[in-house]
């Protein structure tokens, strides 16, 4: 019998990317033990454009800038599917691909990281601090719009600046550069990097400063984007193969929640970086949601639910409220 060829997962190259797709390659080959599953790391444009700024409507940066040459790849034949942080994949794919699965999703809560109190020459904060607690016009620096429309909602006296780079180099920046206070991360991004939140709210892992404190934002001050915390599955249309695959890896309630969240997404008519933020929830078989948006000035909220199996419905009824 001929040995079937092996499964080839497509990545980033970062280590927040390359930890959600091990975490993929260990559920497959768990599960299917009988196949064989290699990874290919493939460096996106968003990778290359490391100076730009992301907080901005700018023209010249085109969309799927962490998804387009891993799409290439897989309508090329050259990978099988594609490891995306769903908040980084657009909601209109191109002709031929399909979201094919979203693993279970982890916590959707934001985390503000700061130094502890104590460092010569450096302003610290003592460890369980929240945003009521920073001092007056305190910096805190995100290149996430969505971020900094609820922070200045929370906090209206605030400094908010950019940063770029990955989680560990936006935690040296904080660490290392005494104008800023603090920054704030994705909880799922921190745990998929075996980064941990002590008692004492030390923050623990590999590449993390010195000193360095982070406290858990709750979701009713910091409404997460969409699909913040989930991994989605790029795939092929048609193929199969590889549809059988998505079907294992799939978490039912995670997919139906962030089709509502993506459905809401796609009618405000935005990207991963427009000023929205959502957050569906399911419970028995109906869906709920709840969004923000700032695209026209002040925030304006709404809510919905549903029957689960109309998630998408969801979604644009609660764009057509807030538009």
């Amino acid at each position: 019998m001929a040995t079937e060829k092996p499964i080839i997962i497509a990545t980033r190259g970062s280590a927040l990317a390359l930890a959600q797709t091990h975490m993929i390659l260990a559920q497959c080959r768990a599960t299917f033990p009988e196949l064989q599953f290699e990874h290919r790391v493939i460096k996106t444009t968003g990778d290359k454009l490391q100076t730009a700024s992301m907080s901005k409507t700018d023209p010249s940066l085109p969309k799927g800038l962490f998804t387009k040459e891993l799409e290439v790849a897989l309508l090329n034949g050259e990978a099988d599917f594609a490891v995306h942080s769903l908040k980084d994949l657009p909601t209109e794919l191109p002709a031929g691909l399909v979201l094919g699965a979203t693993p279970l999703r982890e916590d959707v809560r934001d985390v503000l990281i700061y130094r502890a109190a104590g460092r010569k020459d450096f302003r610290g904060f003592p460890a369980n601090t929240q945003l009521a607690g920073l001092p007056q016009g305190a910096t805190i620096a995100t290149s996430s719009t969505r971020r900094k429309a609820q922070l200045l909602v929370a906090r209206p006296d605030l400094n908010i600046v950019e940063i770029r780079g990955n989680v560990t180099t936006r935690m040296r920046k904080v660490a290392e550069q005494s104008e800023l206070d603090a920054t704030i991360l994705a909880l799922a991004g921190i745990t998929r990097l075996k980064f941990t939140i002590a008692s004492d709210g030390c923050l623990h892992g590999e590449g993390v400063p010195e000193g360095m404190l982070a406290s858990v934002i709750d979701v009713e001050t910091m409404l997460p984007c969409v699909g913040q915390a989930a991994i989605g599955i790029e795939m092929r249309a048609n193929d199969e193969r590889i549809a059988k695959v998505c079907v294992r890896l799939n978490h039912l309630t995670t997919f139906q929640a962030v089709t509502a969240e993506r459905a809401f997404l796609r009618g405000m008519g935005g990207g991963c970086q427009s000023p929205v933020a959502a957050y569906a929830e399911i419970a028995g078989d109906q869906i709920s949601m709840r969004a923000v948006s700032f695209q026209n000035g002040p925030a304006k909220h709404a809510t919905g639910k549903r029957p689960a199996k109309e998630a998408a419905e969801l979604g644009h009824a609660i764009a057509a409220q807030l538009r």
